[in-house]
């Protein structure tokens, strides 16, 4: 999946479960760090909007869960009543019966998994809210080290401590959108470049 983060070099796939942050020191002064590491699997779930999202997204499944049973019990009562009233009724009545029975219940069944699809989706969205609101954060942080990339912990072999921004961009993150609303998803995208530093300017000539 091609997100705004793909200019920043940031492997796609980001963890549900909270793990807690960790605040690492930035790169000493005079020191620039070209590459920087992320634990991208942290950035969404350690953050407090990640936070505040997985718990929106179990609320609505727990919620889907419970209509789930309450719609089964209801279904489960109708056929045993269906059941019951068979020696009673014309075949022809209880096959007429019986199948609208059956389309009732694969159309609450379809509504119903429509449901629970859409609650798979939720975390998607808001992760992908999420990491177009912290491009800038990141983007940020990359201008104090001097970095030119981003590389997700999860693809790099060894680094040293004070190159993993995982920590700091948690924590300005959080400070910038806390776990509040964020504006829909805007049309995916590279980060662009940075603007070019303006040609200079010829000298005026001198006045005769």
């Amino acid at each position: 999946m091609r997100t705004a983060l793909a200019g920043l070099a940031l492997a796609a796939g980001l963890a549900a479960t909270p793990v807690p942050a960790q605040e690492v020191a930035t790169a000493p002064a005079g020191e620039p760090a070209p590459v920087l590491v992320l634990r991208q699997d942290e950035l969404f779930a350690a953050s407090a909007f990640g936070q505040a999202a997985a718990a929106r997204q179990d609320a609505a499944a727990r919620a889907l869960l419970a209509e789930n049973r309450q719609i089964e019990a209801a279904l489960e009562a109708e056929e045993r009543d269906l059941t019951e009233r068979r020696p009673s009724l014309p075949p022809e009545e209880f096959r007429r019966l019986a199948d609208a029975f059956d389309d009732k219940v694969e159309a609450i069944r379809t509504a119903q998994d429509a449901k629970g699809r859409a609650i798979a989706r939720l975390r998607d969205d808001d992760r992908t809210r999420f990491l177009q609101a912290a491009v800038p954060v990141l983007a940020e942080i990359m201008a104090e080290y001097g970095a030119s990339v981003i590389l997700d912990q999860a693809v790099v072999v060894l680094s040293y401590d004070r190159v993993d921004i995982t920590g700091i961009a948690i924590a300005r993150i959080d400070a910038r959108i806390g776990a509040g609303d964020l504006p829909d998803a805007a049309p995916e995208g590279p980060l662009p470049d940075p603007a070019p530093d303006p040609a200079p300017q010829p000298a005026p000539a001198p006045v005769p």
